[in-house]
C-alpha cells in the first residue's frame, strides 16, 4: 500500500532555521489576509504543522507577530539609505527621488500595507515602533538636508516631512486597501510632490535651472 498525503506530510522533515522561515512567511501571509485577529490555530493549519509545533519556534502570539513585524518592516529599511540622503556630493532633489524610489518599491505589497492597517486598526505598537523608526533614521536626515538648502524664512518641521511622506505612502494605501486606480508608474507623481514640496521652500530643482537657462 503506498503513503497517503497525510502519512507524507507526517513524514516531511525540516532543518529548525528552515521550518522558523517557513512559519513567519505563512504568518506573513495569514495576517495581511485576515488581520491580526487571526488566531494561531488557524495559522498553524493553513502553514500545514501543528499548532504545538509552532509554539516550539514562537512561546507566544505576541513573539511571532514580532517576527512578522521584523520580516515585513525592518527587514525591509535598506541600509544605505540615511547614507544617500545625506550624501551632499548630490543634488538633493536627487537624493530624495532616488530613496523614495527604493523605498515604494520595498513597501508598495499587498502584504505591507494590509499588515500596516490591521496593525494601527488593533492598536498594536507595531506600527508605533515602525513610525518611530522611519522619523529618526530617515525622516531626521532628510529634515536637516532640507533645512541646509532652504532659503528666506521658511524651515521645515517635522509635520512637513510627515505631510510629504505620507503624500507618498498613500497611493500605495489607494492601491492595496482601496482597490483604486493608481498608476503603474508611481514615480511622476512622486516627482511632482517632491518638486512640489522643495518648491515650497524655495530649494530650486536642477531641471528648473536647467530650463531657465534654456528659455533665457
Amino acid at each position: 500500500m503506498s503513503d497517503g498525503p497525510d502519512t507524507m506530510v507526517r513524514r516531511r522533515r525540516l532543518a529548525p532555521e528552515a521550518r522558523r522561515e517557513q512559519i513567519v512567511e505563512a504568518a506573513v501571509c495569514y495576517f495581511a489576509e485576515v488581520g491580526l485577529a487571526g488566531t494561531t490555530r488557524d495559522l498553524a493549519k493553513r502553514a500545514g504543522i501543528t499548532q504545538a509545533l509552532l509554539y516550539q519556534y514562537f512561546r507566544s502570539k505576541a513573539e511571532l507577530l514580532d517576527a512578522v513585524f521584523a520580516r515585513v518592516y525592518l527587514d525591509r529599511m535598506a541600509p544605505h539609505w540615511p547614507g544617500l540622503i545625506s550624501d551632499r556630493s548630490r543634488p538633493l532633489r536627487d537624493r530624495m527621488l532616488t530613496f523614495y524610489g527604493e523605498y515604494t518599491a520595498a513597501i508598495f505589497t499587498y502584504e505591507w500595507m494590509r499588515i500596516f492597517m490591521a496593525a494601527g486598526l488593533a492598536g498594536e505598537a507595531l506600527n508605533r515602533r515602525y513610525l518611530e523608526h522611519v522619523r529618526d533614521v530617515l525622516l531626521a536626515p532628510l529634515m536637516a538636508e532640507v533645512r541646509h538648502e532652504a532659503r528666506g524664512d521658511l524651515t521645515p518641521d517635522t509635520e512637513d516631512l510627515w505631510n510629504l511622506h505620507g503624500s507618498i505612502v498613500y497611493l500605495g494605501i489607494r492601491r492595496h486597501i482601496y482597490h483604486l486606480p493608481t498608476p503603474d508608474d508611481v514615480m511622476p507623481v512622486i516627482e511632482r510632490a517632491i518638486d512640489r514640496f522643495l518648491g515650497g521652500f524655495r530649494i530650486a530643482a536642477p531641471a528648473d535651472s536647467a530650463a531657465g537657462q534654456e528659455t533665457a
